[in-house]
């Protein structure tokens, strides 16, 4: 595993530097969106809606929407005055018995490792809240995100389960809730025998993702069956290049060039200097006014 995020546990004056690991992975077939016919992948662009233009990641922004359909365009400036905490501490707030937290509050768990300057008081820290049968409520900051979290110990290590905050709880809203639905003391008894007969200690290993195993199942039969796309062949790469030699090359491709365009210049010159001369004469000579003559005599 690789740890996504180093910190410290804070506990009083005591402080345990700790790495941080996802404890689990959602294991799924994963899929591209392609093209029927030729099974080429999909691709998609940032287009603004507005002018039509494709988007570089450089110029998009966080927009938040109003009622109104209005947006509220919000820059990395305005995100650094947010009192979000850059700490990398786990604070510890307080210790409570496990079962007072509702599991609904729990999001993602991850698992904790101490530095090798903390094993010790990793231990201690350990050892403690595992004899006391609390559990610790702390508060960490995570992704650009404060949360409550808990920290319990599975398997001799802490693991860190995240927690949603109340108003993200929503709250069930159904009619039925509200109706008076009688339940016969009979009925309610034939319900409680029928779950003690199905009591039995859990295993999750007795557990598997059936869907996921026959779909697997379809991928491998297709491929036996050659029933794939094949890879659009990459252009081969060229040659390796020489780099002195390649700016030997261009350094000599610009003086042929400054030097073409130095003739062509003089060329230039030269024959615009022979045609205003000429075009000067001509003007004189048009310009010259006619000579004036007397009125002729009558015979």
């Amino acid at each position: 595993m690789r740890s996504i995020w180093k910190g410290a546990i804070s506990f009083g004056l005591v402080t345990v530097p700790i790495k941080l690991y996802s404890a689990t992975e959602q294991k799924d077939v994963s899929f591209h969106q392609v093209h029927r016919e030729d099974g080429g992948r999909i691709r998609y662009k940032r287009v603004c809606q507005t002018d039509g233009e494709e988007i570089p990641y450089t110029d998009v922004a966080k927009g938040y929407e109003l009622d109104s359909g209005e947006m509220v365009v919000l820059t990395d400036e305005d995100f650094e005055d947010l009192p979000l905490s850059t700490s990398h501490r786990i604070d510890v707030l307080q210790f409570s018995p496990a079962d007072q937290i509702d599991p609904i509050y729990f999001s993602k768990a991850y698992y904790l490792e101490p530095d090798e300057e903390g094993a010790k008081p990793y231990v201690l820290l350990r050892d403690a809240l595992e004899s006391s049968g609390q559990v610790a409520v702390v508060k960490v900051a995570l992704r650009q995100r404060e949360s409550l979290a808990t920290l319990r110990v599975r398997e001799g290590v802490f693991v860190l389960e995240t927690m949603l905050w109340p108003d993200e709880i929503r709250t069930p809203d159904f009619e039925f809730l509200d109706e008076d639905i009688e339940v016969r003391p009979q009925e309610l008894k034939m319900a409680e025998s029928l779950i003690n007969t199905m009591v039995a200690d859990f295993d999750p290993s007795e557990y598997h993702d059936a869907y996921r195993e026959a779909l697997q199942q379809v991928i491998e039969a297709k491929v036996e069956g050659k029933e794939v796309v094949a890879a659009p062949e990459k252009e081969e790469a060229g040659p390796a290049v020489d780099l002195m030699a390649a700016l030997r090359a261009s350094v000599e491709a610009a003086k042929r060039e400054r030097e073409s365009a130095s003739a062509t210049s003089r060329k230039t010159a030269s024959t615009g200097t022979k045609d205003t001369k000429a075009g000067t004469a001509k003007e004189r000579k048009e310009r010259k006014p006619a000579t004036k003559r007397g009125p002729r005599k009558s015979a």
